[in-house]
């Protein structure tokens, strides 16, 4: 999302946002000099807190939630979020004010009531300047969100490279494949211009084709190559092979990588998706438990495999490109253990040669 600052001494009002490198920042606007650095502390809150709202329609868009025409359903309220972009402009010009006995219409609308909250601090300091000014922002702003929607990552919009979305684009998906495709082993702009879960999609494709070269030549199982590797150079092993697993068992690269940053979003929610996964984990803790002489340190190192999912919720779709890419380079750490070269190619031509389903 894009945050909002004010700097005092010049009385700007700064737009930042990330880039997968570093952070962009933007004046907007001036503020007039009569106006208290509370007031403008508020002014910067309200919207950033705008931003929030409205990039979370992106990433948990209705589509992600099931059917958005049945009333009341999570798909439903989060379709009503996102159709209320069109009200933002028009609250920040003409916001709810209270009226002569104190009272004030507050919307049910988080997105809504946000851009209204804007509206007020703009009221309090009233220069019509500044509310033009704050009309234009939100407007870049929801125009960057509906251009990442559409796989347009370019200007303000390439800060959905730092976000996690419950749902895939198609045509960013097909640009990372023809990254790894130049690339097996990825490259910086997979983290800097491309949305991290559609990476994440033609990585796990790429894992899997990477492990079934590696197979071949090692003569181990594809399921098996990571951990393998792991004997040779430190690395990530549970996700890959996770996913390696599931990839290898006929599930698709979407089916595995939604599923994965699915469970992630609704941790960071405090939520479980399948709590039968969660007891079914804790059961077989249970068994091991029973079964072993396990001392403090040794009941410690036990409990602590226990994850209620698998990837970090604050970041999960990074977390995962990062293991995902690491398991590939784990491939080709055991490859060069039989052949000194070759790795990128022989991927390569396994990746011309099947027709794996990404989506």
């Amino acid at each position: 999302m894009t945050r909002y600052a004010y700097e005092p001494k010049s009385g700007a009002l700064v737009a930042t946002w990330g880039t997968g490198r570093g952070d962009t920042a933007e004046t907007i606007a001036t503020l007039p000099t009569a106006v208290e650095p509370e007031v403008a502390l508020v002014l910067a809150a309200a919207l950033t807190k705008l931003s929030e709202y409205q990039w979370r329609t992106y990433t948990h868009p209705a589509s992600a939630a099931g059917d958005s025409e049945v009333p009341n359903s999570v798909a439903w309220h989060r379709a009503e979020e996102r159709n209320r972009f069109a009200e933002v402009e028009g609250a920040v010009r003409a916001p709810n004010l209270p009226d002569d006995d104190g009272l004030m219409a507050v919307s049910y609308s988080v997105v809504e009531e946000a851009a209204h909250r804007i509206g007020r601090v703009a009221h309090l300091i009233g220069d019509a300047k500044l509310v033009e000014l704050l009309a234009g922002e939100v407007r870049t702003e929801q125009a960057a969100i509906e251009a990442a929607e559409l796989g347009d990552l370019s200007g303000r919009a390439r800060q959905a490279v730092e976000l996690s979305r419950a749902d895939i684009s198609p045509v960013q998906v097909f640009a990372a494949d023809a990254l790894l495709h130049a690339d097996p082993l990825g490259s910086i702009d997979l983290f800097t211009d491309i949305d991290p879960a559609a990476a994440a999609v033609a990585a796990a494709r790429w894992l899997h084709l990477a492990a079934q070269v590696t197979a071949e030549a090692a003569s181990v199982h594809p399921v098996h190559v990571v951990a393998e590797a792991d004997n040779l150079e430190a690395l990530q092993v549970e996700t890959p092979t996770l996913v390696l697993e599931r990839l290898c068992a006929g599930e698709s690269p979407t089916e595995v990588v939604v599923d994965l940053i699915a469970d992630a979003l609704a941790a960071a929610e405090g939520r479980v998706r399948n709590p039968a996964r969660i007891v079914e984990a804790a059961e077989a803790i249970e068994r091991r438990m029973r079964g072993d002489e396990l001392d403090e340190e040794g009941l410690t190192a036990l409990t602590d495999e226990f994850r209620i999912c698998r990837l970090d919720p604050a970041r999960p779709a990074v977390d995962l490109l990062e293991d995902l890419l690491d398991g590939i380079r784990g491939c080709w750490l055991l490859y060069r253990e039989e052949h000194e070269s070759g790795f990128e190619e022989a991927v390569r031509a396994e990746g011309d040669k099947q027709s794996t389903p990404l989506l």
